[in-house]
């Protein structure tokens, strides 16, 4: 058998970046940025009001108090989008709205709630300090100064930050496009009613909600029979827009596994049996005259969805260029104890919470490759080196936490 580590190497290094491409800003929410940001003006572009009040100079309501109030003169209006001539000279302010750009001559705002409101004359009744309530030019960034790098991912904030520096168009690493086709012809669509041998096909929509969690783009093919005929063309009919092809079922040694002939015909996959457990029939190569990687994963569905976050993830992660390949990990301490099979590296499902000062692990279900239910309740992966068997509680061990994320 070969190694995770020795399969996954493999993976990594036949999978690179995809090629940069400059997408539109909520397209290219979740991608990976190709290139250094520098901004071209500053933020704020221009010295405004924190709050709606008045603009005045500090001097002339210096000594204001609740009981001995100051008097000002307002001279008009200045509104948030406003471009007036309004300036403020000794003894005069100009009432603000918030974000409205500050006049000419007044270094101060007084917040309307420390005033009495007025519109034509003001009564201030409290002293701000000077500069108060002002948000400065380039108090956030400077012009020339760089903001983003490449490599960064682009979330909510980022795609603010660009938008504000006023970027309608930025340059990622597009999410790789990725074709899922489950296998077998003992599968049916969910909502048909299986005959008895038949189950419903979870595989498919796993796969593709797993792929869409790691940043792709996923396109589920459906069900095909197990005809090396309609397999062949189903592949062929949907590599053009594959930047990955992900196969479940029929990669062991079943009389009816056709996945081996295909892909095989196809390009040039080998199919190993890799030391772990669940997950150990595995298939990877490149197929299609655009050497287009493929991956054969098993059809049971924990042992799909496990041999996905192993190998599948780290190589997504790899084209979308992100600096993190695989899930977040701790250091966990059991909650009871842990049984892993001898010479493989054992991924077991487990509920991983902190208690306040430590990470703790708790066992999730059986062993079971087809028992989904416990790896939906599990919110973790505790990796078990080959060469330990069992791990009592209170054990340390390296976990995955499987956090998930709504696009």
């Amino acid at each position: 058998m070969k190694s995770v580590d020795e399969h996954l190497q493999r993976v990594l290094t036949t999978v690179l970046p995809l090629g940069l491409l400059e997408m539109p800003l909520l397209d290219a929410h979740g991608c990976v940025l190709g290139e250094d940001v520098v901004a071209g003006g500053a933020l704020p572009p221009f010295d405004n009001s924190s709050m709606d009040g008045y603009a005045v100079r500090l001097t002339d309501v210096a000594g204001a108090t609740a009981d001995a109030p100051v008097s000002l003169h307002v001279v008009g209006d200045i509104a948030a989008g406003a471009s007036t001539g309004i300036s403020v000279q000794p003894g005069l302010c100009a009432r603000i709205m918030t974000g409205a750009p500050m006049p000419p001559g007044a270094d101060t705002v007084v917040p309307v709630e420390w005033t009495d409101g007025g519109v034509a004359q003001v009564r201030v009744s409290h002293v701000p300090a000077l500069g108060a309530y002002i948000r400065r030019l380039g108090e956030d960034v400077q012009a020339g100064q760089q903001v983003l790098s490449a490599g960064d991912s682009l979330s909510a904030a980022q795609i603010g930050l660009l938008a504000a520096l006023g970027r309608q168009r930025v340059l990622v690493h597009p999410p790789p496009r990725v074709v899922v086709i489950s296998t077998g012809s003992e599968l049916v669509e969910p909502g048909e009613t299986p005959r008895h041998g038949q189950i419903v096909d979870a595989n498919g929509y796993a796969l593709s909600a797993a792929a869409r969690e790691a940043g792709a783009v996923a396109y589920r093919v459906g069900i095909v029979a197990d005809d090396p005929r309609a397999l062949t063309e189903v592949i062929e009919d949907h590599l053009i827009q594959a930047d990955v092809v992900v196969t479940s079922g029929g990669v062991s040694v079943g009389a009816y596994d056709v996945v081996k002939d295909v892909l095989g015909r196809l390009g040039d996959v080998a199919f190993d049996r890799v030391a772990m457990q669940p997950g150990m029939p595995q298939a990877f190569g490149t197929i299609g005259p655009d050497s287009t990687p493929v991956f054969g994963l098993p059809g049971n569905p924990v042992s799909a969805l496990v041999s996905f976050e192993v190998f599948v993830r780290p190589a997504l992660r790899r084209m979308l260029g992100a600096p993190q390949l695989g899930r977040p990990q701790v250091q966990a301490v059991l909650a009871s104890p842990l049984a892993s099979p001898a010479g493989k590296r054992g991924f077991a499902r487990v509920r991983c919470e902190h208690d306040g000062t430590r990470w703790v692990a708790t066992p999730v279900g059986g062993g079971g490759s087809h028992l989904l239910a416990s790896l939906a309740s599990s919110n973790a992966l505790a990796v078990v080196p080959e060469d330990v068997t069992d791990l009592p509680a209170g054990s340390t061990v390296t976990t995955w936490l499987l956090e998930r994320r709504s696009r």
